[in-house]
């Protein structure tokens, strides 16, 4: 897998987790630590993304 096809698999991950946090948030019965759990997630991949994008530049 090449570094554009990997940072491009991450960012659909990243906008999936998103649409989840979302969608967590507008139900009443989530639990707060399920929605932690998930903006961790895309944290991590946010900080990838960021760090993978960074070397591709130099």
């Amino acid at each position: 897998m090449s570094l554009s096809s990997h940072l491009m698999e991450l960012k659909k991950k990243h906008a999936i987790l998103s649409d989840k946090v979302e969608e967590a948030q507008r139900s009443p019965g989530i639990d707060g630590l399920q929605v932690a759990e998930l903006k961790k997630q895309k944290l991590r991949l946010k900080e990838e993304i960021s760090r993978l994008s960074a070397e591709t530049m130099h």
